[in-house]
């Protein structure tokens, strides 16, 4: 069985979930002085106050669902979901993403797709008793590349040390992503494993950086993706192998 891991942001949808949601806020924009707040690694933190800032402008769940439904999937991607559809007995699916669950799941569930994932990993969010849309970090880390509130290679290495536990073995590790968050789990594959970024983005400039550095230091074939169309008929050639 091979494992495939998803990141969500800009991987499974052409957008940040995170920008896209500001759609639901009054003039379709976040004012100044919350945009200031903003540190870098620090960027679930600042959602948070985007949050509360929309909920105190009246913005309900029911506009958050309707943001996330219509986000458009990345080129390809319904090709590849289709194919994954096909050969769900070969492939254990997991999503991790710095998104939040209920943003992912109104999306694939909109899309039809929720049921392909085994297990989705992202920050905690709900809507508290005054309708506000709430989240939390994930987990807290000794990474120092990742943002505070999720480390994905932290995630992935407890899932397959988990997973062995539960003796179920992995032939291979794809990986499919783009931001430097994803950098960060990839450079523990193997070279049995594969790195899928998207072309041009954080995680394929990383992997690129690295090389050139560190010839060699990065284990996993490397196969970038402008379609996720590319993806599906790599995956494709590895069945027939």
């Amino acid at each position: 069985k091979y494992l495939l891991v998803f990141d969500f942001d800009e991987t499974i949808i052409n957008e940040n979930s995170d920008d896209s949601i500001v759609r639901a806020a009054p003039g379709q924009a976040l004012p100044e002085h919350i945009r200031q707040t903003f540190r870098e690694g620090f960027y679930n933190e600042y959602m948070q106050r985007v949050l509360a800032y929309m909920g105190d402008q009246g913005v309900k769940m029911g506009d958050f669902k309707t943001v996330y439904e219509n986000i458009p999937l990345s080129p390809g991607m319904p090709d590849l979901f289709q194919f994954l559809s096909k050969n769900h007995e070969l492939f254990e699916i997991i999503l991790i993403s710095d998104a939040n669950m209920f943003g992912i799941e109104c999306n694939l569930r909109a899309a039809g797709f929720y049921s392909l994932f085994r297990k989705i990993f992202s920050n905690p969010s709900s809507f508290d008793k005054k309708g506000y849309f709430t989240l939390g970090p994930y987990h807290s880390h000794k990474c120092l590349d990742c943002p505070a509130n999720m480390c994905k290679r932290k995630i992935l290495t407890e899932y397959l040390a988990e997973r062995a536990q539960e003796e179920v073995e992995f032939e291979r590790v794809f990986y499919v992503g783009d931001g430097a968050n994803d950098f960060c789990p990839s450079v523990t594959l193997t070279s049995a494993d594969v790195a899928f970024p998207r072309k041009g983005y954080p995680m394929h400039r990383m992997t690129q950086e690295m090389e050139k550095q560190q010839p060699g230091a990065f284990q996993a074939t490397v196969v970038p993706w402008e379609s996720a169309a590319e993806v599906a008929r790599y995956l494709q050639e590895v069945l027939k192998k």
